[in-house]
């Protein structure tokens, strides 16, 4: 499976940005699907996953409640709805999908990783 990150962008504070992941090469309907992200110096964070059916989601702390991760396994597409978003969202948000599908906010249980896309929140 590839994956594919996109949507980033420079917001303000307060704004709003949708990421896509996008997978290829097989379906991934069975995937579990989680976005993390890193700044500079930093280890890379969970934000948000999702399990195979997309029944159950799981969100970091500090996005829950203007974050939500939704997926459209017919377009093997999973998105990133971020509102409100906050200088301290700036990083480099990455996708990454588990073929067991479980969802975890746990980076060893993802096997594919796709090139992350750049989100900036200035004040």
């Amino acid at each position: 499976v590839q994956l594919q990150a996109y949507g980033g962008g420079l917001v303000q504070a307060g704004g709003y940005l949708r990421l896509s992941c996008a997978a290829s090469g097989r379906t991934w309907v069975n995937y579990a699907v989680g976005w993390f992200r890193q700044t500079p110096g930093k280890e890379r964070e969970f934000v948000a996953a999702i399990n195979w059916s997309g029944g159950s989601t799981y969100y970091a702390d500090s996005v829950k409640g203007r974050f939500t991760i939704s997926r459209n396994n017919a377009k093997n597409t999973v998105l990133l709805q971020m509102n409100s978003l906050k200088p301290e969202d700036t990083a480099v948000y990455y996708c990454a999908a588990d073929r067991l599908g479980r969802g975890s906010s746990s980076l060893s249980v993802y096997e594919f990783w796709g090139h992350g896309t750049q989100v900036t929140v200035s004040s």
